[in-house]
């Protein structure tokens, strides 16, 4: 079961931005993380990432900031959704 995210409507406007950095950067998507909208979908008509870019996403993320993202999280689905849900999980990760 997955630590409870941070309210993705209060994720700070900056860490934001590091989060979508750190995913264009990563991925090698040739657009900055402020291009990329925190509402749309990261897998298919948004974003368009599939789940080999969502793994690296995920080692990326653990490795800067130091948490777990793992892989049979029931609620990956969620947390995954958009750069918002994931950047408020992982500053509520970040939090405890």
């Amino acid at each position: 079961m997955s630590t409870p995210s941070a309210t993705p409507s209060r994720v700070d406007p900056q860490f934001l931005l590091e989060v979508g950095d750190l995913i264009a950067q990563s991925l090698e998507l040739g657009v900055a993380g402020a291009d990329i909208d925190p509402d749309a979908p990261l897998y298919g008509d948004g974003l368009g990432l599939d789940s080999i870019d969502i793994l690296e996403v995920a080692l990326v993320l653990s490795r800067k900031y130091g948490v777990q993202l793992r892989a049979d999280d029931a609620d990956n689905h969620r947390i995954f959704s958009s750069l918002r849900q994931l950047a408020g999980h992982v500053a509520g990760l970040r939090a405890t």
